[in-house]
């Protein structure tokens, strides 16, 4: 872990208060088969550069991954993934001494390597059960981990997907996991939820966690949403392609701060950053941090 990180306790990360400000996730792949910025970002001059502008857009956190999640990717090894997160991290690193950095991850080996090599959060979109080393890790330090729900694994969570009420069972599921890992010897204070949009729903499920966002506040812990470029954006606007969606996105992440929650993982951290500033400005002007007369 980063010891000079500015990263603020997980606490803080959630609030409804006038001082609270959701934080900007960047998203970072360097894959070469993401389902949106594939194989962009595979040198270390190019993660360079699109790290900087993210900061210079506004991003509170830097999210590196390895291995693509889509639906249907292939898996890839622990030290292939760590062949592409580490230069990547140190590179950020050396641009940016204190910017937190999150690895997304399900692997331990590799959660391991890259919190030595720079990175300050675990974000696993697996809620650290796809490795059983993984909970065990998490358990050493007081790096902050992600924990995300998923029915079934990237290779077939889109084949059928199904549930009762999906808002009521991502909200057992997550509480089910806080309480395991809670056991497992991680504070509930490190652990922040995703509800996971994308991985194992359709497109009706999407819409309904985001309506029904504000739900998961009553499990007590920060909320991440990361719905960025997603296919349901597309199949709900006429199958508009993966290149036209960071305005909707940005749409989208301000219903989401609207509904609670305290992280936005997105590519386009600059539209996201206005569409949260503008959010906020019109929710309390006379409070808003970014207000000014």
């Amino acid at each position: 872990m980063n010891p000079a990180a500015e990263l603020p306790p997980v606490a803080t990360f959630a609030g409804e208060g006038k001082n609270h400000r959701p934080r900007v996730m960047g998203i970072l792949n360097v894959t070469p088969d993401s389902f949106s910025d594939g194989g962009k970002w595979s040198t270390e001059e190019a993660i360079s550069r699109q790290a900087e502008q993210m900061l210079r857009d506004g991003a509170d956190i830097i999210d590196i991954g390895g291995e693509s999640t889509r639906p249907f990717a292939p898996a890839v090894t622990a030290e292939e993934e760590l062949s592409r997160v580490l230069p990547a991290i140190r590179a950020v690193r050396r641009l940016h001494a204190t910017i937190p950095i999150s690895v997304d991850t399900t692997k331990a080996a590799v959660a391991s390597e890259a919190l030595a090599a720079g990175a300050d959060i675990i974000n696993d979109i697996s809620a650290l059960r796809f490795d059983p080393a993984m909970p065990a890790l998490a358990a050493q330090g007081d790096w902050p981990v992600i924990i995300m729900h998923m029915q079934g694994t990237p290779a077939d969570m889109q084949l059928n997907p199904h549930y009762q009420d999906v808002v009521a069972e991502i909200k057992t599921m997550l509480a089910n996991r806080l309480a395991e890992l809670a056991a497992a010897g991680i504070a509930k204070q490190r652990l922040i939820i995703d509800p996971g949009i994308g991985f194992g729903k359709t497109v009706a499920h999407n819409l309904e966690i985001i309506r029904r966002l504000q739900e998961l506040r009553t499990l007590g812990q920060p909320i991440l949403v990361g719905h960025s470029r997603k296919s349901f954006i597309g199949k709900v606007l006429d199958d508009l392609p993966v290149t036209e969606r960071d305005l909707p996105s940005a749409v989208i992440s301000a219903l989401c701060v609207l509904k609670g929650a305290d992280i936005i993982r997105v590519h386009d951290v600059k539209a996201t950053a206005q569409a949260i500033k503008i959010t906020l400005a019109c929710q309390a002007p006379e409070s808003c941090q970014y207000y000014s007369a």
